[in-house]
């Protein structure tokens, strides 16, 4: 019998990134692989709610920079405990660190001059698929159109958080509102409003301390007609309680962002409203998602021959793509999922 392997996975920085890598996790874990993923602290907790991953050990980097002195102190306190690395960011920093603890095979895409740290290079494809499927490639399997994330939070963590919160399983919908690439991808603030008037249960606002203004536009409005209807949680969870509250909620309506992708590995009721970027690249995968994109509505007049403009702001300065998607239609989208 072959001994199992233990593998290295170095983790992207972005929490959809991570959500995304999930089924490449599951497939490397069924065919007998030990998993050890490293991540950094914001994007830990995510691995942590993926059964296959034994082990998740928390990168002290910062964003940017090489950190070279750091890299090779963490390096060397590996060395030794793997047999392989599947290296998930194209970035020369990430494949660093396995070369530097001398893991044997070293998996990974192509760039950024990173030939000599992977001794396993796959092209990048010319036309990028769906970037699940870009990272299940990584196993060297196939059939990798089907991948769909999954998440799952203990139930005891769950019911802690929601005690901590003043909360019931299911009595509450989720807004996440913010999207950290710019406001081109943001739903307007008013709109959630007119939405949260008019949802049947209180709304959990949730998202970063810098998205905490942004809540509050929204929550503000809502709650001087109906006090306490909107609660604004923005920067006062943590990244678990976070978790939790979106797998225990009634429903999620997001942006194009890493909360969205949670809500969809957790196999919650969803609607996910697409501005500037594309949902045929990174789309929630859930049977219970509803994507509204009007490009891809022949109805919608004029056409959106602009979109998707993968731009931060709207270049035009109109951002119809967001602005013309009323509360009433997520609110019918929303109806038969929840």
């Amino acid at each position: 019998m072959e001994a199992t392997k233990n593998a290295l996975v170095i983790a992207p920085q972005w929490i959809g990134d991570a959500v995304m890598t999930e089924p490449l996790l599951r497939r490397l874990h069924g065919r007998g692989e030990r998993l050890t993923v490293g991540a950094l602290p914001w994007v830990a907790p995510v691995y942590r709610a993926m059964p296959q991953v034994a082990e998740v050990i928390e990168f002290p980097f910062a964003h940017g920079g090489l950190q070279f002195r750091e890299r090779r102190a963490i390096a060397k306190r590996i060395e030794g405990r793997f047999d392989k690395a599947y290296v998930l960011p194209n970035s020369l920093k990430s494949a660093l660190l396995p070369f530097l603890a001398s893991i044997p095979e070293r998996i990974g895409y192509f760039g950024e001059a990173r030939v000599g740290l992977l001794t396993h290079r796959l092209k990048n494809p010319k036309n990028k698929p769906p970037m699940v499927a870009f990272y299940s490639a990584l196993s060297g399997g196939t059939d990798l159109d089907q991948d769909k994330p999954q998440l799952r939070m203990a139930a005891a963590d769950i019911d802690q958080a929601l005690a901590e919160l003043g909360l019931q399983r299911g009595g509450y919908h989720v807004f996440a509102p913010g999207a950290e690439y710019g406001p081109a991808k943001r739903w307007p603030a008013r709109h959630f409003s007119e939405l949260a008037a008019a949802l049947d249960l209180p709304v959990v606002l949730l998202g970063s301390g810098k998205e905490a203004a942004l809540c509050e536009e929204i929550a503000a409005p809502v709650n001087a007609e109906q006090p306490g209807k909107c609660l604004n949680f923005a920067g006062k969870t943590s990244l678990v309680q976070a978790l939790c509250l979106i797998a225990a909620g009634k429903s999620t309506i997001s942006n194009d962002s890493g909360l969205m992708h949670v809500a969809a590995a957790f196999g919650v009721p969803q609607v996910a409203i697409f501005g500037s970027s594309s949902p045929l690249h990174t789309p929630p995968l859930s049977d219970k998602a509803t994507v509204l994109w009007l490009k891809a509505d022949a109805d919608y007049q004029p056409p959106l021959d602009c979109a998707p403009c993968f731009e931060r702001e709207c270049p035009l300065g109109h951002t119809r793509c967001l602005n013309d998607i009323s509360a009433g239609r997520v609110l019918a989208a929303l109806a038969p999922r929840s």
